[in-house]
């Protein structure tokens, strides 16, 4: 587990837990979205990482380019990364979120990525045997990889075998995650 999340983690815990008090979840999300995608363009990490600044400044600039798009828990929630120094942690704070949110929906996303298109009843046959699998609505995604020769490069579930073999389609070659 890289440091990165282990450090995010609890604000993300913390933004879920405030978001589920006040039953926020799906303004939460955008929120820290919107915070993260800010805090992450190259331009703006320049600004914020400057020496020149300090960390409220730092909350400041950060809170008024996103001040239509967050609320004042939100703002708030910059002021605490800024006084910790962790903005920069704010893109892995934003897909904790969305990892405790879907968790907490009894949902997971999945991606099938192929070489060549997959049909509806095959995706719909792949959804519902991750379904079963996994026993959580899976939100499934598709992608074509032309370089791809065959089969999946990797599986984003935590369901593989440790086989090189996708144990709900054996016939999918996927790298264990």
């Amino acid at each position: 587990m890289s440091k990165l999340t282990t450090t995010a983690r609890p604000y993300a815990r913390a933004a879920f837990e405030l978001a589920n008090v006040n039953g926020e979840q799906a303004k939460w999300s955008e929120m820290l979205a919107y915070m993260a995608a800010v805090a992450h363009d190259p331009a703006m990490r320049a600004v914020l990482g400057s020496p020149r600044l300090s960390q409220q400044q730092a909350a400041d600039l950060l809170i008024a380019v996103c001040a239509q798009h967050i609320n004042k828990p939100g703002k708030n929630f910059i002021r605490l990364l800024a006084e910790d120094n962790r903005i920069p942690l704010l893109p892995e704070i934003a897909a904790m979120y969305q990892y405790y949110r879907a968790d907490a929906e009894g949902t997971v996303d999945a991606e099938v990525i192929a070489a060549s298109a997959i049909d509806d009843q095959r995706l719909a046959r792949i959804r519902a045997a991750l379904q079963r699998r996994l026993g959580k609505n899976v939100r499934l995604r598709s992608r074509i990889d032309k370089a791809l020769i065959g089969g999946g490069r990797r599986c984003q579930c935590r369901t593989t075998s440790g086989q090189g073999r996708c144990p709900v389609h054996p016939e999918i070659r996927c790298q264990p995650c």
